[in-house]
């Protein structure tokens, strides 16, 4: 990607940037630069129009290209394959016969290939087949290939490799959805979840079980967004689907594309927008059931070169100046929106992305040099800003979610303003923070003044999500919250007929305050890995060779929920309590103020949502404050409306939700009036107008 046409692309008029500059002013300077990128993108979106007939029908290429069938029963196969000398397709409808059907060689790398229908009409490769490009490289060797643009492929159980699968059902087979797509949230929470470790039992669950299971919790807990993990095939199952094999293909582990399907539709049943955590940063390099020297070469689809190896993760790295690649990419993504109506992405690995170094051993400092210089993949931000344009020109409610940890500048601002196009970036820096502060720190040497800078210190006006751990914390060789928190006692002392130890108490109340501080203060959303919202005792631990592929701790233990008798049915509870009060009062779209951090005290207060929503925490070990001072700026009656310590979510009940509180006109902690509140030791409630 590039510029073509001679102009000086730093003097590209950006129909927005103004408003990018009045948002900071500090990017000014890097205005060239801004200018040069716009012009960039919109150089190639002209390219696209002139030779492509526009973007729309660029992008959706995945309806010629790959393995089809007309309405005739006609099979018609168009592949991208540069290095390739020649090109065969065979499998079981031909008894593998290799050279019966050889493509004919088109201009720019393509290849063509026509079989007629049978004789009786019917179409001459069957609906389950198995099916292999088989491509002769310029040294004329014949390798086997599974098609790119492959959407459906099942492992050999004797090979243990992918093979690609015709999919072909009959019309009543298909699936065909109901319900219409949800608005776009208005406050975003979401819920991430892998479809295969959603059984409590050790096994691959099924896109029907999480369907039937997991979508009732999800909506029951107050979530309005789930965004599904592992869903683009992956032939290693423990890659936690980021070491993508087929980028068309619903993978095959979890049932069949029509299952996926009907999960969506009713998500969208429900009122839940679905989002598909999409790997585009980097492909798995595997060769013979991936995109790995497709055509022969270690090209084609990659750099052919040290750019083309991302190191750390062992994978190959996408040429985004290739046309044909960014063909490829884009239509991935209309194929996801368009075949499965999911709602939005969660970009993987942007900022492996971003950066020719893939961000490996770069500590940001925020220094803006770093963002807008040499070091930055222009290629990887134009693709970038592509497909946000794209999605947000063509789905009015689509939800586009950045993996970012670098704090790139633009990222979330829109494309007409010169920045990527996100709607949000993940706040990585939150769940690092919380699980430094309980490896490393006493209860008593927190620095509240520290910990909500991190909450807060966000870019203006570009949206984060929140999340105290994600994914992530849960693997082997990382701790959850709760582990942190409660460690071994988890396995023993979690019962309510045996008696609240110092560990599980302390645990489960800094469980719902860290919770809740990180959602009223974290972000202009809100997400949660599942099972982390009732303190999941174990880690996550998916079949390999280190663990005698064992599915034990591949799944989340949805059971310890429905024990009455088990203590994480309170922290489940209080999840719920919270997420659907936000849906009441709405912080999470509107500003916050905070007007206490007290090192002494250990008590923090802000004011975030309607109605006058005050917030209360007092993270002392010991120390309870009967008549403590509060700063608010509306006057009036104010009642609890959440309190940790309630004794539905396992708490001492040491408050009285009866009483009213009444604002006096004393100015306090900077606010207009302020008013006398009993906070519990290691207790939150907030506390909203009644009048």
């Amino acid at each position: 990607m590039g510029n073509a046409s001679g102009v000086n692309l730093a003097e590209t008029q950006v129909p927005q940037i103004e408003d990018l500059f009045n948002h900071d002013p500090y990017l000014k300077s890097y205005e060239p630069e801004i200018r040069r990128r716009y012009g960039c993108f919109k150089s190639y979106l002209d390219r696209i129009d002139h030779y492509e007939n526009g973007l729309l029908e660029f992008t959706q290429s995945y309806k010629t290209y790959g393995v089809h069938v007309d309405e005739k029963n006609n099979i018609n196969v168009l592949e991208w394959a540069p290095g390739a000398k020649n090109m065969y397709l065979r499998g079981d409808f031909n008894n593998w016969k290799l050279y019966e059907y050889k493509f004919e060689k088109l201009d720019f790398g393509k290849w063509r290939l026509s079989i007629p229908a049978l004789p009786d009409g019917s179409c001459s490769i069957k609906n389950g087949s198995i099916i292999k490009l088989s491509i002769e490289t310029q040294a004329g060797e014949v390798v086997d290939r599974i098609c790119p643009w492959a959407t459906y492929v099942v492992q050999c159980k004797q090979t243990n490799l992918y093979n690609h699968v015709f999919y072909n059902p009959s019309e009543n087979e298909i699936y065909k959805f109901k319900y219409q797509r949800p608005k776009r949230p208005e406050c975003i929470k979401i819920y991430e979840a892998h479809v295969g470790i959603s059984s409590s039992e050790p096994k691959i669950a099924t896109y029907d079980h999480f369907r039937e299971n997991i979508l009732p919790i999800i909506k029951e807990q107050g979530y309005n967004a789930v965004q599904l993990m592992a869903i683009m095939e992956h032939a290693y199952y423990a890659s936690f689907g980021y070491q993508v094999t087929s980028f068309f293909a619903a993978s095959s582990r979890y049932g069949t594309p029509e299952g996926l399907k009907a999960l969506i539709d009713e998500a969208h049943r429900l009122g839940i927008a679905v989002y598909l955590d999409l790997v585009h940063s980097h492909a798995s390099k595997n060769v013979l059931d991936g995109l790995n020297q497709f055509d022969g070469t270690n090209g084609c689809f990659f750099h052919d070169n040290s750019r083309g190896y991302h190191e750390l993760w062992e994978s190959r790295c996408f040429n985004y100046s290739e046309t044909e690649v960014t063909r490829f990419l884009l239509s991935n993504i209309r194929y996801w929106m368009d075949e499965y109506q999911f709602d939005g992405f969660r970009f993987d690995g942007v900022t492996s992305m971003l950066y020719h170094s893939h961000g490996i051993a770069h500590g940001f400092s925020g220094n803006y040099d770093e963002y807008f210089g040499l070091a930055t993949d222009t290629d990887s931000f134009l693709y970038l800003m592509l497909a946000n344009f794209l999605l947000h020109q063509h789905y009015s409610d689509v939800v586009t979610i950045a993996e970012d940890v670098s704090g790139m500048p633009t990222l979330c601002r829109p494309v007409t303003e010169g920045g990527a196009g996100f709607d949000y970036r993940l706040a990585m820096a939150i769940p690092d923070k919380w699980i430094k502060i309980l490896k490393e720190q006493k209860d008593e040497d927190w620095n509240l003044g520290n910990i909500v800078h991190t909450l807060e210190n966000r870019r203006y006006k570009e949206a984060n999500i929140a999340y105290v751990e994600s994914h992530d914390q849960a693997l082997v060789g990382d701790k959850t919250i709760a582990f942190w928190l409660m460690d071994a006692e988890m396995y023993t002392n979690m019962s309510v007929m045996s008696p609240l130890t110092p560990v599980i108490d302390r645990g489960m109340a800094l469980h719902k305050m860290i919770r809740l501080l990180t959602h009223g203060l974290g972000g202009e959303g809100w997400l949660n890995f599942m099972g982390n919202e009732f303190g999941h005792p174990e880690w996550l631990d998916f079949p390999r060779e280190g663990n005698n592929s064992s599915y034990h701790y591949a799944r989340r233990q949805y059971n310890l929920v429905k024990d009455d008798l088990l203590r994480y049915k309170y922290l489940n509870k209080f999840d719920a309590a919270m997420n659907n009060l936000e849906s009441e009062y709405k912080w999470l779209n509107k500003t916050q103020y905070v007007s206490r951090k007290h090192e002494d005290d250990k008590v923090v207060v802000f004011e975030r949502g309607e109605k006058g929503l005050l917030w209360i925490f007092n993270f002392h070990h010991s120390k309870s404050y009967p008549d403590y001072f509060v700063g608010c700026s509306m006057p009036g009656k104010y009642k609890i409306v959440l309190d940790t310590d309630a004794e539905e979510f396992g708490g001492h009940k040491r408050l009285d939700h009866s009483v009213d509180f009444f604002t006096s006109e004393r100015g306090w902690d900077g606010r207009f009036c302020s008013l006398s509140v009993y906070i519990p030791s290691r207790t939150a409630i907030l506390l909203a107008k009644v009048d």
